[in-house]
């Protein structure tokens, strides 16, 4: 057991404004043996060692939620120096002061650490190859958690989608409004993944630490079944079109290669047996969670106005 039984489990979250801080506070902050410590890019500098222990000392929290990241895949090319500073430097901050004060640090990492050849999904034991900028900041971030807190959680994901911020789905909703015809990529597989349900995932891990569980180590998580991103953009059109006259008549099937930017892995598939086995934490089929996010953001009865996707800074966009 990390602390014995707590009344409230203090939780400090780091890039709370990004899709899984934001989802995860959503969701943990109605729970009652829940406290939790949200900080931003304004509030709280990752690249800052000083500010990071001082801050940790201040609040001692039972966990730290390392939910910032410089997650923008082609700006992450075109500055790989910021990247690395947010996506490496970032999390070695975190882990030695953690490591300093016994506070076991959950990171989220991405599928982008590996190279995307295996299309039949990849394992927690399968050899990273990151292709570009982001997947080798993301990758370096990792070996610094394992370095300096071996009571580390590193959670893997991949496509993550929410209702707000810059993701997948707020931008095909975008394209859907304004375009008649859109591309998406149909020669990439993998699996879509809702940021609140990344949320339940880190909740229960959590749980099963509080109650005594010593299984640190690193994890795959993702939405149940596997998809492309032409086939994901199918169904997002369908589900917000039962609510809105949208302006997308054909959404024309591309490859990958006809896309601009940085390479992108070709499978995005995670293995999520060892988390099962582990956790006993199972995989939520996606279109669930699809159904119900637009419900959320059409409101039940259709009444909600939904508002053009707003760009947010890079390091609060979430994994």
């Amino acid at each position: 057991m990390t602390g014995g039984q707590r009344n409230r489990i203090r939780i400090l979250v780091t890039g709370s404004e990004g899709q899984i801080g934001r989802a995860f506070c959503r969701v943990a902050e109605k729970l009652e043996n829940i406290e939790i410590i949200p900080v931003n890019h304004r509030s709280f500098d990752v690249t800052d060692p000083s500010a990071i222990e001082a801050k940790l000392a201040d609040v001692l929290p039972h966990y730290v939620l390392n939910g910032a990241g410089f997650n923008q895949v082609d700006a992450a090319d075109a500055h790989p120096g910021k990247a690395l500073a947010i996506n490496a430097d970032g999390p070695m901050n975190l882990a030695k002061a953690c490591n300093d004060l016994s506070i076991p640090i959950i990171h989220i990492s991405s599928d982008y650490v590996f190279d995307g050849h295996y299309a039949s999904g990849y394992t927690e034991l399968d050899e990273p190859a990151p292709l570009g900028a982001f997947g080798e900041s993301k990758l370096r971030g990792e070996e610094h958690v394992r370095a300096y807190q071996p009571k580390h959680i590193i959670l893997r994901i991949s496509w993550v989608f929410s209702e707000s911020g810059v993701n997948y789905l707020t931008k095909m909703l975008d394209k859907a409004r304004e375009y008649k015809t859109i591309n998406a990529v149909d020669d990439r597989r993998g699996c879509p993944t809702a940021a609140h349900d990344v949320a339940r995932v880190i909740l229960a891990i959590i749980q099963q630490l509080e109650e005594g569980a010593d299984h640190w180590g690193t994890y795959h998580y993702s939405g149940a079944e596997i998809t492309t991103r032409y086939r994901f953009t199918e169904a997002i059109i369908a589900a917000a079109g039962q609510y809105e006259e949208l302006a997308v008549r054909k959404i024309r099937p591309v490859a990958g290669a006809e896309e601009e930017g940085a390479e992108r892995p070709t499978s995005s598939v995670l293995t999520c047996k060892k988390i099962l086995n582990t956790f006993g934490i199972r995989q939520r089929p996606w279109r669930v969670d699809l159904q119900r996010l637009i419900r959320e953001i059409y409101g039940e009865d259709g009444s909600k106005v939904p508002q053009p996707t707003v760009e947010t800074k890079a390091e609060e966009l979430g994994s």
